[in-house]
């Protein structure tokens, strides 16, 4: 059991919890909520919350390979507004900021968010290591080689969860120096990676244990569901569910979702089954 203190709102993860993907974007590689205004993203964020979603993650750019940048300023812009609106209707919930610019990171948990999800885990912004701890919030760090602008180029591993696990040794000491208390590890399912170190990291997510931190995995509606099934990421439903169960069966803490309710019946069937005798 882990237990995250999300700026005084306590996470308690005695059983696997469900991350809720709300992308303020308008070219992430999944389309499926094509959030038009602040009022349909709350109302996204409420059916989100009332499916049995645990943490609300906020983005406020596309991270896929090969996309472009945005400033801190126009990531602001996009995702101030909407952590204020829903921290309004529910002011109990817990909102990550899915962001690698320590000023957004800053500017989000002014808002209301309590938790920040950084795709580089901090090696992007040199600053937001420092920044992380002292807005004393948790903190996810995730495996990514390269950016998101070369990422998908040829990527290569001598060991893939040999390599993905000696560089969290490293950046959970780096996260301690600083002063970060509780920090959360992704593998980084396709950031920078190939299909097949997909499967060999997914095979072999359980060595992450090791690490004593909260496993977080991010596989919904990715290409390593959907290339395989020979379809496109709005027909990759059923495929993730199918991955979603694996990763927990190899020790997922956390699932970071399109589709909430799926993965939340994912999990309360999973847990059926390991009760029965």
């Amino acid at each position: 059991m882990y237990t995250l203190n999300c700026k005084g709102k306590l996470l308690i993860i005695e059983k696997p919890l469900v991350m809720g993907i709300i992308n303020i974007t308008a070219n992430s590689f999944y389309q499926g909520y094509l959030l038009q205004d602040t009022a349909q993203t709350v109302a996204l964020a409420s059916n989100m919350l009332q499916a049995g979603a645990s943490i609300l993650d906020i983005g406020g750019q596309s991270t896929k390979p090969s996309s472009t940048r945005l400033s801190a300023d126009e990531e602001i812009k996009r995702v101030v507004p909407i952590i204020v609106a829903i921290i309004s209707k529910h002011p109990t919930a817990i909102i990550s900021i899915d962001t690698y610019h320590s000023q957004v990171a800053i500017a989000a948990v002014a808002a209301g968010a309590s938790i920040v999800n950084d795709i580089s885990a901090g090696d992007m912004d040199a600053a937001m290591l420092q920044t992380v701890a002292n807005l004393q919030v948790p903190f996810i760090c995730m495996h990514m080689q390269g950016t998101p602008a070369t990422m998908q180029q040829q990527p290569t591993y001598d060991n893939v969860t040999q390599n993905i696990l000696d560089y969290f040794i490293a950046k959970i000491a780096a996260c301690t120096k600083a002063g970060i208390h509780d920090v959360i590890i992704d593998p980084g399912f396709g950031f920078g990676k190939s299909i097949d170190h997909n499967f060999t990291l997914l095979k072999q997510l359980t060595l992450l244990k090791i690490l004593q931190k909260p496993i977080l995995v991010g596989i919904s509606r990715k290409s390593m569901v959907y290339k395989i099934l020979g379809t496109t990421a709005p027909q990759a439903l059923n495929g993730t569910t199918v991955l979603h169960t694996i990763a927990l069966l190899q020790g997922a803490n956390i699932i970071r979702v399109h589709d909430v309710q799926e993965a939340v019946e994912a999990i309360q069937l999973l847990q059926a089954y390991n009760i029965a005798t």
